[in-house]
């Protein structure tokens, strides 16, 4: 965890000389895709929508918000029963390293809320939990409009609610 805050922060100081180079107006960019949770709890599925904007080629920001699609079945005390993923969202401040015109590495920080359902027969219950989250990946972008993002994140939830690891496959459009 402290080599990938500490690398996002040497990217973000590296970065700091380009604010110069900005571009005029900020560049937009929307995705959509899936993204897998792996918990120590379950493994769950959710669709993820993202809006950024990158305010020079090296620093940006974005939001996301995703919906459970895959729930994951568990037993307690001989009783089967299924964890849901109802919802999160998070904000993130994002460093971007350009390897060239379609391929660009990044980094993020940022700040999330989650909701999770659980249900047995006759019973259910829902937790929340805000976390700090963190993550790297890329895009790589066909045409210079169109792409595909891969991205890792982890979710580190406060009050000592645990570590959650999410894999994302996105397509990318650049507005």
């Amino acid at each position: 965890m402290r080599n990938i805050l500490l690398a996002t922060a040497a990217l973000t100081v590296i970065a700091a000389p380009a604010m110069a180079q900005s571009i005029p107006n900020p560049q937009w960019q929307g995705s959509i895709g899936y993204t897998q949770l792996d918990g120590s709890d379950g493994d769950l599925g959710a669709v993820t929508g993202r809006i950024g904007a990158k305010f020079n080629r090296y620093i940006g920001a974005e939001g996301e918000a995703s919906f459970g699609v895959r729930d994951d079945d568990f037993t307690v005390a001989g009783v089967e029963g299924k964890l849901k993923h109802e919802y999160d969202a998070a904000i993130y401040g994002v460093g971007t390293l350009p390897i060239n015109d379609n391929f660009e590495l990044f980094g993020r920080v940022g700040y999330g809320t989650t909701k999770i359902k659980a249900e047995i027969p006759g019973v259910s219950a829902t937790n929340d939990g805000e976390s700090v989250n963190y993550g790297a990946g890329a895009n790589y972008f066909f045409d210079g409009q169109n792409g595909v993002r891969g991205d890792w994140t982890r979710r580190d939830f406060r009050d000592d609610g645990g570590e959650v690891d999410t894999y994302g496959v996105s397509y990318i459009r650049r507005f």
